[in-house]
């Protein structure tokens, strides 16, 4: 089972499944090269990752999705986009395959993704692209995830908490004091309205982050507002 992928230096490697590490596939650069052109039907583009600290490639908004939602996910880091391509013999055929996504958690857990629009979640084709690469990345003992899509609210969102990832844009001197406010659990104009120390609105967009961060928690299937009941994640895991 052969692996081809470029090292985080851009170093062309062909190896086989069993040698390649997590590390060096999560430090990868895409494996193939990203054309833009007019009337290109998909929308590409570059997104920055907090997990990563840098640039993660995208090909589609449906790849932005997952790869903004597994930024999200405080046991995430680790995030590479087209990451590898697998070569095996199928019969008398040689198939090829790049997957979307590439994911290490902090356990040193791997997740293969692989995206594709919700209307070809039934295609006999696709279904058969997703069952080879799952029993294929098994035999390194990773996981796999063929992915659609998410509800439209939770997408919303993320994509509005991630407006607020980057920790240089809030200030710093307000996150204990945040952290010390949220200890009994508020909604967050409550909580703006606790913190002393500086207007609600700066104190909004540390809340903001810390829920992106994780380290506050929020119900994430409702829309988020003032009104939102926020509370220190370890307040969440000792009440689960």
């Amino acid at each position: 089972m052969r692996i081809q992928y470029r090292s985080g230096d851009g170093e062309a490697i062909d190896t086989t499944l069993d040698l390649v590490t997590a590390d060096e596939l999560a430090g990868s650069v895409p494996v193939r090269q990203f054309r833009w052109y007019k009337g290109r039907k998909h929308y590409s583009g570059w997104y920055w990752s907090s997990t990563n600290g840098d640039l993660v490639v995208y090909e589609s908004r449906l790849e932005l999705a997952r790869i903004m939602l597994v930024d999200f996910a405080p046991d995430v880091r680790g995030i590479a986009a087209q990451p590898f391509r697998l070569i095996a013999a199928d019969g008398d055929r040689i198939r090829r395959h790049v997957p979307d996504i590439f994911l290490v958690d902090a356990d040193g857990g791997v997740k293969v993704v692989d995206v594709k629009s919700p209307h070809k979640r039934n295609d006999p084709e696709v279904r058969a692209l997703m069952r080879r690469t799952a029993r294929t990345v098994a035999l390194r003992g990773w996981g796999f995830e063929d992915w659609y899509g998410a509800p439209g609210h939770v997408l919303a969102n993320v994509s509005f908490l991630a407006g607020y990832r980057r920790r240089r844009l809030v200030r710093e001197d307000l996150i204990p004091v945040v952290r010390e406010a949220s200890s009994t659990g508020s909604a967050i104009v409550d909580l703006e309205r606790s913190v002393t120390q500086a207007p609600p609105m700066l104190v909004r967009p540390v809340v903001l982050h810390l829920l992106w961060t994780g380290e506050l928690v929020a119900d994430m299937t409702k829309p988020l507002d003032g009104l939102s009941m926020v509370k220190l994640r370890e307040q969440e895991d000792a009440t689960a």
